[in-house]
């Protein structure tokens, strides 16, 4: 499995792409109708919903695999 921050990484050059191809998404879809623009967009939404959403869930997880790690207890002394 790969690592979490790399996983995270990943995500967030996602996200970013899927936010910086908004503009051309609207210029590629123009000549489309109504109906498949707003389809289009609707889809494109959804994609940054999600990718948001698994940002979310690796930084929740980098969060409690470090709260563990810092529970962790000591073993006691001989």
């Amino acid at each position: 499995m790969l690592p979490a921050s790399y996983r995270l990484h990943r995500a967030q050059k996602t996200l970013r792409w899927f936010e910086d191809d908004i503009p051309l998404l609207n210029m590629r879809v123009k000549d489309l109708s109504a109906e498949q623009q707003q389809s289009a967009r609707q889809f494109a939404q959804a994609l940054v919903s999600q990718t948001r959403a698994e940002i979310n869930r690796l930084l929740q997880e980098q969060l409690e695999a470090r709260a563990a790690a810092d529970e962790t207890p000591c073993e006691p002394a001989d």
